[in-house]
C-alpha cells in the first residue's frame, strides 16, 4: 500500500509526495522556484560541473565532456535532481553508473566547496539528460524522407522523469 502524503506552500498549491524504493519521499517539484532555490541550484549547478569534469580528467578519462545541464532543488532544500549531459553518448550508462556509485563522495567535496553558503547540502539524484539526442533523431527524421509530424509513430516517447 503506497501512501501519499499533500503539502501546502504559501500559494494553496498542492505538492505531491511520491514513495521512493528506498522509503524515502521525493516530493514533486513546484513550478514556481523562490530566489533562495534559483541560487543553490545555481551554485550546486557550477560547482559539480568542476568536480565531476576534474575527476574525469584526473581518472584518465580523456575525451569525455560531462556537463550539468539543470539542477532542481525541492522547496524545503533537502534533494536536488542533477541533469547531466554526458558526450560522447556511448559511454554515457557506464559513466552516469560510476557518478551515482560515488554520489557520497561528490556530495561530500560539494559540501567543502560552499561550506560557507549552505547550510546543509542537499541530497543529490541524478539523471541522465537525453534531450540533445532526441533532438538529433528529430533533425534526422526531418532532413530524411519521414516526417515525425505527420507520423508521430517513428519517434519513440519519452520517459518523464
Amino acid at each position: 500500500m503506497t501512501f501519499v502524503n499533500i503539502l501546502y506552500d504559501f500559494n494553496t498549491r498542492v505538492i505531491h509526495r511520491a514513495k521512493l524504493e528506498h522509503h524515502q519521499y521525493l516530493p514533486y517539484f513546484c513550478d514556481v522556484e523562490t530566489q533562495r532555490q534559483k541560487k543553490i541550484a545555481g551554485v550546486i549547478q557550477r560547482d559539480l560541473a568542476e568536480v565531476l569534469q576534474r575527476a574525469a580528467t584526473d581518472g584518465g578519462m580523456h575525451g569525455l565532456i560531462i556537463s550539468v545541464t539543470k539542477v532542481s532543488v525541492t522547496a524545503d532544500l533537502s534533494i536536488a535532481k542533477v541533469y547531466i549531459s554526458i558526450f560522447p553518448t556511448d559511454r554515457a550508462a557506464e559513466t552516469l553508473e560510476g557518478i551515482r556509485s560515488n554520489q557520497p563522495l561528490i556530495r561530500h567535496e560539494l559540501a567543502q566547496r560552499s561550506r560557507h553558503q549552505f547550510r546543509r547540502m542537499p541530497e543529490l539524484i541524478f539523471y541522465l539528460d537525453d534531450s540533445l539526442d532526441y533532438i538529433d533523431k528529430i533533425d534526422k527524421s526531418l532532413k530524411g524522407g519521414e516526417n515525425p509530424i505527420e507520423n508521430p509513430d517513428l519517434l519513440p516517447r519519452r520517459k518523464k522523469s
